[in-house]
């Protein structure tokens, strides 16, 4: 077993939280209960002052928990969760492990840079998506809470009520919401819907999410074509597949009067679901919520990062809905570095990177050993 060791074992290693710089990023990398279990470990944590400001966090409580505030970058361990700029890159010091959201399939000259100023850079959404790693699934844990907060914010912008209500005036009957993607996101967006008292119906190339969909409540729908893929996601689908897909979805997205969609095939563009006549058919007022939009988005008529309206139907598409609750999207994050980084750390609480180790391998996209021993 081949493993990087740090060569420095008189000073603790140090874990840096930087501030985030992009705008709208509220999270923050580390909370203070997870502070507390890197620094019984052994661990040094700096945090950059107002680190977490945007997730309600001050300074002094990072204080209380074991951290100091100060320059985080300098760390030999440093945690973000967006990708670092040009600039912030340039910060980073040769021999640097660097742990976030890194964007390792859509800019890859970024990596590149990493790779040759010698930064040791591990992208979370390339962890693989096995058992042992379930606990480091940043992208899963993230998608929860986007899956969570596109419920409300559909609920917001329909004007009707979600549940039934039965009143002297008469009875008001559910909103009927439909879910196209049934990942993590997805699921959660089907449970919040039927909590919130909607009627909520699930949809997804591969049949075997069906039960998934089923057991928080909601209906399937089955418009008999499967994908299934590698990893947890669905294939591409081919082009008479994806025809008669659109063909049968528009049809059946009339029905309904919000459509929540979470479709995302890894390294492309998002695939097409909600076309611009389904749009036109469906009921006056209704609402999409485009989860996709970063990548192009899953209907024709997105524009992404904005909200428009077309055939009295308004679609939205918001960027990075994780970071608009960031107190437990931080939370949930944090926990998932934290179980990254004690992979990454010996027993004496010193640097040691095992690239034989799958996860390790698997989330490693810059460094000398680019995930290879």
């Amino acid at each position: 077993m081949e493993q990087e060791v740090d060569s420095v074992d008189t000073e603790p290693l140090t874990v840096g939280v930087v501030r985030e710089s992009v705008a709208g990023e509220r999270r923050v990398a580390l909370v203070p209960k997870l502070v507390e279990r890197l620094v019984k470990r052994g661990l040094k944590v700096i945090v950059e002052s107002g680190a977490g400001e945007g997730a309600s966090l001050a300074d002094e409580a990072f204080e209380e928990a074991g951290a100091q505030v100060g320059n985080a970058w300098d760390a030999r361990i440093v945690l973000k969760v967006a990708a670092p700029t040009e600039e912030e890159a340039a910060r980073l010091l040769p021999g640097t492990v660097l742990i976030g959201f890194l964007k390792p399939l859509s800019d890859v000259d970024a990596i590149a840079a990493l790779d040759k100023a010698g930064i040791t850079a591990f992208a979370v959404e390339s962890i693989p998506r096995i058992t042992r790693a379930q606990a480091m699934d940043a992208l899963s844990s993230q998608s929860s809470v986007a899956g969570y907060r596109a419920v409300l914010l559909a609920a917001q912008k329909l004007p009707r009520f979600f549940p039934m209500l039965t009143t002297a005036a008469g009875t008001v009957p559910p909103a009927k919401v439909l879910v196209l993607g049934v990942g993590v996101a997805g699921l959660q967006a089907l449970a919040t819907a039927k909590r919130l008292g909607a009627q909520p119906t699930g949809y997804d190339v591969r049949p075997e999410v069906a039960d998934q969909v089923r057991s928080v409540g909601a209906q399937w729908l089955d418009l008999g074509i499967e994908a299934v893929g590698e990893g947890g996601y669905a294939r591409e689908l081919t082009e008479e597949e994806r025809e008669e897909q659109k063909r049968r979805l528009t049809e059946a997205t009339t029905k309904f009067d919000v459509v929540i969609t979470t479709a995302l095939v890894p390294g492309r563009r998002a695939p097409k679901l909600v076309t611009a006549e389904a749009v036109r058919g469906m009921p006056a007022g209704g609402v999409v919520v485009d989860l996709a939009g970063e990548t192009g988005g899953n209907c024709e008529l997105t524009l992404p990062g904005l909200e428009v309206v077309h055939h009295d139907v308004t679609i939205c598409s918001p960027f990075n809905l994780a970071a608009e609750m960031p107190g437990h999207a931080s939370e949930l994050y944090a926990r998932n570095l934290t179980e990254l980084v004690e992979l990454l750390v010996d027993a004496e609480g010193r640097l040691a990177i095992d690239f034989t180790d799958e996860i390790v391998a698997g989330a490693c996209v810059a460094g000398r050993e680019k995930g290879t021993a």
